[in-house]
């Protein structure tokens, strides 16, 4: 189309049209003196109109792809919002899993900021007035809402956050415990402009992270929905269900699990999510077990991601400071098949108020083992305004 545009403006043929003796401004009183020198006046004034509409055409055409070269190739029709904060990232392969998938590029776009010596990751996209922002679970990362995402996507703003020191995300954090977390995600959200009305959706230990979130800046959050996790605090011990799974001790043994895992996150991983699905054929996709490995592989992110349950303990004393103020916004939380009475006795230590539901036939994937459902209970908890 560019070429064809510029092949048409540069033929003799249809370039622009000349213009009337009565456009043509006057000549100087002593131009008309000559009739010679008065019809080379006016064709070189012709000639010098003809090359600035040929200029204007020009610019009109080449403007806009320098403008989107600039933006990282994007076409001007993408629907993908620019980032807040134009950082190189320093995580390599971060667009691996969606590089070649062209409808989520066409609507999302991966962003870095830094907050407090931590390169945040996030991948936004919409423009809509409601801010719902995604936090993600262990062992995962932002894709892990991948398939629900772009049914969001209407009347919303949607921020999928890679929590620090995991997925690409980079840096040391000062440490793991869940309020130092949520302290990071408000400021990565205040540097980007979303400091009111947050609408919170958080999995696993991303909820465990929402929570403080909530309860420590309230004027940012309007709501919180949580997805299967157990919310330590003046309800719930981690001592109450710390033997209904291997990890939660096995994770906070240190250095041990690192030194076993490392060299073997394909395995240890691969067994652990068919383990936690509803069933085998439940769990993460492929690509998407190949994309969680390739960041647990880093020799940080798997530290990062064991550090998270090694201050569960000091989550519990943390939660029950902050449940003497209990939240006054709505509270939801979603379980998987057979665990809502501990889910919701946990969250109801935050809210007295917060409800729940069991999705019959999940197992702890939700997001990727029942998106529709848990769209639905997105859309339910959060209705557009």
């Amino acid at each position: 189309m560019r070429d064809w545009r510029l092949r048409r403006w540069a033929g003799a043929s249809t370039g622009p049209r000349p213009l009337s003796s009565a456009q043509v401004p006057a000549v100087s009183a002593a131009g008309q003196n000559s009739k010679h020198r008065g019809t080379s006046v006016h064709k070189n004034q012709k000639r010098l109109l003809g090359i600035l509409a040929g200029l204007v055409a020009l610019a009109a055409l080449v403007i806009p792809n320098l403008a989107n070269a600039a933006a990282g190739g994007k076409s001007s029709a993408s629907r993908a919002p620019a980032c807040a904060t134009p950082e190189r990232p320093k995580s390599r392969g971060y667009d691996s899993a969606t590089r070649k998938d062209a409808a989520f590029n066409k609507e999302f776009r991966h962003c870095f900021t830094t907050v407090d010596g931590i390169q945040m990751h996030y991948v936004i996209g919409g423009s809509g007035p409601q801010t719902t922002v995604l936090l993600h679970g262990w062992p995962e990362n932002w894709y892990a809402y991948r398939g629900i995402m772009p049914k969001l996507l209407p009347g919303r703003t949607v921020i999928a956050v890679d929590l620090p020191g995991l997925g690409d995300s980079t840096g040391a954090p000062s440490n793991y415990a869940a309020t130092t977390m949520a302290t990071y995600v408000h400021d990565l959200l205040d540097r980007i402009g979303k400091r009111h009305g947050v609408e919170l959706v958080a999995h696993d230990i991303g909820a465990g992270v929402a929570y403080p979130l909530a309860a420590e800046y309230r004027q940012q959050v309007s709501g919180l929905f949580m997805i299967d996790f157990p919310l330590v605090g003046k309800n719930l011990r981690f001592a109450d269900f710390s033997n209904v799974s291997f990890h939660f001790l096995f994770n906070q043994q240190s250095p041990l699990a690192e030194q076993l895992v490392t060299g073997r996150e394909k395995q240890f991983f691969g067994y652990f999510y068919p383990t936690f699905s509803h069933s085998p054929h439940a769990v993460p996709s492929p690509g998407a077990v190949k994309e969680y490995v390739r960041t647990y592989s880093r020799p940080q992110v798997l530290h990062g991601g064991f550090e998270f349950y090694r201050y569960w303990n000091q989550d519990e004393i943390d939660n029950k400071r902050l449940q003497q103020k209990p939240l006054t916004i709505p509270v939801r939380m979603i379980s998987e098949e057979g665990f809502l009475d501990v889910m919701l006795a946990g969250a109801q230590g935050a809210s007295p108020s917060a409800t729940g539901v069991e999705v019959a036939g999940s197992g702890h994937w939700l997001a990727e083992e029942a998106p529709r459902r848990i769209i639905e209970e997105i859309n339910a908890f959060y209705p557009s305004k």
